[in-house]
C-alpha cells in the first residue's frame, strides 16, 4: 500500500531524513521506533504531504504521490492523527469529528459519527462539550476518532500514547489493536517502543534520519541492540 524509496528531507540545510526505504502492506500494522529527534514525525509528515521532500519517492497503491498536496492524499485515503492530539479546543466534540470528514458525503459523515460513538462511548456522552475541556485520554480518543471519520485506507498514528497515564496508554494500544483487527492498515510511531513492537506485524528502527534495523515486531523486541537502546534492558 505504501512504499517509501530513498526519501530525503531537510529543515533548511539540515538533513532530517537521509534516504529512507520502507513499506507498509495492506492490512499490516507497521511500527516506527527511535529516539527523540530521529526523524519519525518528519517521516510521517512527508508521507502525509506536510513536510517537503528533497529527494526520493512516496508511492501509494502504486501511484507516485511525492508531489501531491495533503488534501489530495486525504482524498486518496492517507490520514494522519497528529502528535499532541491537536483538537480544536473551543469547538464541540461532534464538530471536531465532522471536521475530520470534510471530504466525505453527508451519509458517510452520519455513518462515521455512529461508528465513532460506538467505538468511543465517552465521546458520545460529551458530544456537545468543548473539546478543550476533555481529559488528555479523551482528547486522544477524539483525535483518533476524527482521523477515522475520513475513512482512511492508511492511518498514520503519531505518538498516540504521549503524555498519558499508564492505564490510559493500555487503552490506546487496545484501540490500535482493534482497528488493526477490523482491517485498518496502520503506520504507528510511538516512544513506547515495547508496546509498539508488541503489537506490530513489522517494524523499523530510525536513528538520525536513517533506518538502521527492520524486521518483525517480535524479532526487534528480542534484538539485544533494540533492548539496550530503547527498552532499558
Amino acid at each position: 500500500m505504501l512504499e517509501v524509496r530513498a526519501l530525503a528531507s531537510h529543515y533548511g540545510r539540515v538533513p532530517a531524513l537521509k534516504g529512507i526505504d520502507l513499506s507498509v502492506n495492506d492490512g499490516e500494522l507497521v511500527a516506527l521506533v527511535g529516539a527523540n529527534g530521529a526523524g519519525k514525525t518528519t517521516l510521517l509528515r512527508a508521507v502525509s504531504g506536510l513536510q517537503p521532500v528533497s529527494a526520493g519517492q512516496v508511492l501509494f497503491s502504486g501511484a507516485d504521490i511525492t508531489r501531491a498536496s495533503p488534501d489530495r492524499r486525504v482524498r486518496q485515503g492517507i490520514v494522519q492523527v497528529p502528535e499532541g492530539r491537536q483538537v480544536f479546543g473551543p469547538l464541540s466534540v461532534e464538530d471536531n469529528l465532522l471536521l475530520g470528514a470534510y471530504t466525505r458525503t453527508r451519509a458517510e459523515r452520519e455513518r462515521g459519527l455512529e461508528r465513532a460513538y460506538a467505538m468511543f462511548p465517552a465521546l458520545a456522552e460529551r458530544r456537545r462539550q468543548p473539546a478543550g475541556t476533555l481529559s488528555g485520554g479523551q482528547q486522544q480518543m477524539l483525535a483518533m476518532a476524527r482521523g477515522l471519520m475520513a475513512q482512511p485506507k492508511l492511518l498514520l498514528l503519531d505518538e498516540p500514547s504521549m503524555g498519558l497515564a499508564p492505564r490510559l496508554v493500555e487503552g490506546v494500544f487496545a484501540t490500535v489493536r482493534s482497528l488493526k483487527s477490523a482491517g485498518t492498515t496502520i503506520f504507528l510511531v510511538d516512544q513506547n517502543a515495547r508496546a509498539a513492537l508488541a503489537i506490530a506485524d513489522r517494524a523499523y528502527v530510525l536513528e538520525t534520519g536513517r533506518v538502521v534495523l527492520s524486521g518483525t515486531g517480535a524479532e526487534l523486541l528480542a534484538s539485544e541492540q533494540v533492548q539496550a537502546a530503547y527498552l532499558g534492558l
